[in-house]
């Protein structure tokens, strides 16, 4: 994954942000649309892709597009890097592949702890029990 050529593929797009702000809301445009072309992506190779798709299935769009939004500062400029380090924070973190578990066998002595434990506590709910009058 080339950061570089992933960030030059990002489209951007201001819009006007919600919320208080006064008489100057109303003008400027300080909230910013991020959109990643996941599907035409170049920076990407086609198994990160696939991977990226399965783990990012419910944030992409049918066409495979990644939308993020940022309007926490009033600075379009900020709001810009902060999408950006948001985006490229949320890729690598979805690449990592986890380590496959390799199956154990369970130890002998953690066997017998078990089976121990279980009839002790067996003896406990048999002790709680109305006695029975027979």
């Amino acid at each position: 994954m080339d950061v570089n050529n992933i960030v030059k593929e990002l489209n951007f797009k201001a819009i006007r942000s919600s919320g208080a702000g006064g008489q100057h809301v109303n003008k400027t445009s300080s909230k910013i649309e991020l959109t990643f072309d996941l599907e035409n992506s170049n920076a990407l190779s086609d198994r990160e892709k696939e991977l990226l798709k399965g783990k990012l299935s419910s944030k992409l769009t049918k066409e495979n597009i990644l939308i993020l939004f940022c309007e926490e500062t009033r600075s379009q400029h900020k709001n810009k890097e902060l999408a950006i380090k948001r985006f490229l924070s949320l890729i690598k973190t979805n690449l990592i592949r986890p380590k496959k578990r390799t199956p154990t066998k369970p130890s002998r002595s953690s066997i017998k702890k078990n089976a121990e434990n279980k009839i002790r506590n067996s003896v406990k709910k048999t002790l709680r029990k109305k006695p029975r009058l027979d």
